[in-house]
C-alpha cells in the first residue's frame, strides 16, 4: 500500500503475529491493489471477468453506499482520472482541460452495478480505484485478526488510519492529529492528542501526496465532479467512525465536498464526528471540529 503500519496490543508477545499480519495485507493486496496486475482490481479495469470475493462486494457496498450519501464526492470509479494525474500505474504529466473532459465521461459510481458476483460496467472504459478505502479496511481487518488471536487491547494504524480497541492499561488509546508539513517529506508532528476507544479514525490531506508541475502543486485528492486535483483552503479531515473503511471513505469524500458543506453534511449524521485544518483568508493554519469530537487530553 506504499505506506508502513503500526501494531501495539497488551500482554505476551505473539511470535506468530507478524507473519499473520503480513499474510492478511498481501490477500487485501491481491484484491485492492492497483499497481498488483494479478489483482483482483486490475482484472477488472482491463474487463477480464472475474467472480467477485464476498471481501470485495464488501468493500464495494460501502463504497457505493458512501457515493451516493455524499452525491459522488467519493467515488470508486475514478481510477481513469487518477491515473490521468499520475497517481496510479500510469507516469505523471502536464494535465489537458481536453483530457479531463474526455474522461469525466467515464467517471461516476452509478455506472458500475454487481450481477451474479460479476461487476457489470455501462462503460468498458471504466476503472476502479479503491485507493481512498483500502487501507481503512486493511486496518479494521487486522484489528479483527488481533481479537481473534486473543488481544482485544489493541490499536492498528497504517498511513495514518487507526481503530483503537479496549485500552491500554485500562485508559482509552491516545491518537494524534497530524499538523500539515510544508513539504510531503516535512517531520511529523501531533496538534491535537485525543482518546479513542472502540472507534476509528482516518485522515485524508493534500500535503503529503501531490504532484508539482511548473511549480504548481496538485493533490491526489480528485474531484470527481470538476476531475481536477483539488487545490483548495482545507488542508486536512479526520473523521471518527464505528469502522475505518467508513472513516476512511468520508475523509476523503470531505475533502472534495469542502468544509461548510461538510459540516452541514455531519449535522444530520452525528454518528460520526470530524475535525478540519484550513488556511484562513490572511494565510495562517487554524482548525474546526464537530462538537460531538473528542476533547484533546490534558
Amino acid at each position: 500500500m506504499g505506506t508502513i503500519y503500526s501494531i501495539k496490543y497488551s500482554g505476551s508477545e505473539d511470535e506468530g503475529l507478524k507473519n499473520a499480519v503480513d499474510s492478511l495485507l498481501s490477500k487485501i493486496n491481491q484484491e485492492l491493489s492497483v499497481f498488483d496486475s494479478t489483482s483482483a482490481v486490475s482484472q477488472i479495469n482491463r474487463n477480464e471477468v472475474t467472480k467477485l470475493s464476498q471481501e470485495f462486494i464488501y468493500i464495494y457496498n460501502i463504497a457505493q453506499q458512501v457515493s451516493k450519501e455524499t452525491n459522488g464526492a467519493f467515488d470508486i470509479t475514478i481510477g481513469p482520472l487518477v491515473n490521468l494525474w499520475g497517481f496510479g500505474p500510469d507516469e505523471e504529466h502536464k494535465v489537458t482541460q481536453k483530457e479531463i473532459d474526455s474522461v469525466k465521461k467515464i467517471v461516476g459510481y452509478e455506472k458500475i452495478t454487481i450481477k451474479d458476483e460479476v461487476l457489470v460496467k455501462h462503460d468498458s472504459r471504466i476503472k476502479l480505484n479503491f485507493n481512498a478505502i483500502a487501507k481503512g479496511y486493511a486496518v479494521d481487518r487486522i484489528a479483527d485478526l488481533l481479537e481473534k488471536k486473543g488481544h482485544p487491547n489493541c490499536i492498528v494504524e497504517i498511513g495514518g488510519e487507526v481503530v483503537a480497541r479496549g485500552s491500554r492499561y485500562k485508559k482509552p488509546w491516545r491518537v494524534g492529529i497530524q499538523v500539515p508539513t510544508k513539504e510531503k517529506d516535512g517531520e511529523i508532528e501531533s496538534q491535537y492528542i485525543f482518546p479513542l476507544q472502540d472507534r476509528a479514525v482516518a485522515t485524508s490531506g493534500n500535503y503529503r501526496n501531490y504532484h508539482e508541475i511548473d511549480g504548481k502543486r496538485f493533490s491526489h485528492i480528485i474531484n470527481p465532479y470538476t476531475g481536477l486535483a483539488e487545490q483548495s483552503d482545507l488542508l486536512s479531515v479526520t473523521v471518527i467512525a464505528d469502522n475505518c473503511i467508513t472513516a476512511d471513505a468520508y475523509a476523503t469524500a470531505f475533502m472534495v465536498m469542502g468544509m461548510e458543506a461538510s459540516k452541514q453534511y455531519l449535522t444530520k449524521h452525528p454518528e460520526y464526528a470530524a475535525y478540519f485544518i484550513y488556511v484562513t483568508s490572511d494565510g495562517l493554519m487554524s482548525s474546526s471540529k464537530t462538537d460531538n469530537f473528542p476533547n484533546p487530553v490534558k
